[in-house]
């Protein structure tokens, strides 16, 4: 009789794990939705993984020892697996472990300018002809970068001189001009690039050929508490 039990023991867990009852199958059945991004993540690579392997459930469940009930509820984010599982699912696929973790990060931001949607700001050379498109900047935190289209039209004898924090990118788009910063100066036609330090006192210093169109990239790496 002792024997009996202790073999009913033992297969007890092995129950809970391939009929998803167990547990942490009652777990990630009882947390709403939007707490299960990290069973949503691993559900989306190992379905991605499989279909691209073309492999079926049966197939996948011989390769990991893991049965076809437990399979595809791990593919609808169903049950929350254990990092055993995960290990042999990585392991069938011949990817490292974290590779299925892929996706779980929180959302990040992104901005998409349609063109011509851009909104146009004034700056200091507003007032002498110069256009400055804004093509996206994120905020907060994730400030790090401002990108604007800037179009010169008009000729004329004052440039203004530009000093920020940071380091900025030209992309000369169409037009000639000079363009100096600090003690040098730079030609610039369609094609050239000028990357230069912010810091550093910068503007155009002759327009050669009208319109003038470059893209002005700004990146200002880690901004301190106050400019956030």
């Amino acid at each position: 009789m002792p024997s009996m039990g202790g073999s009913r023991e033992k297969a007890a867990p092995h129950r809970e794990q391939t009929t998803g009852h167990g547990p942490a199958a009652r777990e990630i059945e009882e947390r709403p939705p939007e707490e299960r991004r990290l069973e949503r993540a691993i559900a989306n690579e190992v379905r991605r993984l499989r279909l691209s392997s073309r492999l079926t459930l049966a197939d996948l469940a011989v390769r990991t020892g893991v049965s076809k009930a437990m399979l595809s509820k791990i593919e609808n984010a169903s049950i929350s697996c254990s990092l055993t599982t995960v290990a042999r699912l990585a392991d069938a696929f011949e990817v490292p472990v974290t590779a299925l973790f892929r996706g779980a990060d929180t959302a990040r931001e992104a901005v998409y300018t349609p063109a011509g949607a851009g909104a146009r700001i004034v700056q200091r050379g507003t007032r002498v002809g110069h256009d400055y498109t804004l093509l996206g900047a994120l905020r907060g935190s994730h400030k790090r970068m401002e990108a604007h289209l800037v179009t010169l039209t008009e000729v004329s004898e004052e440039f203004p001189l530009f000093q920020h924090p940071g380091t900025e990118l030209l992309y000369m788009l169409e037009g000639e001009m000079v363009y100096g910063h600090g003690d040098s100066s730079y030609p610039m036609s369609p094609g050239d690039a000028l990357q230069l330090d912010g810091e550093g006192v910068h503007g155009p210093e002759r327009l050669v050929r009208l319109p003038i169109k470059f893209l002005s990239v700004v990146a200002y790496g880690e901004l301190p508490p106050d400019q956030v």
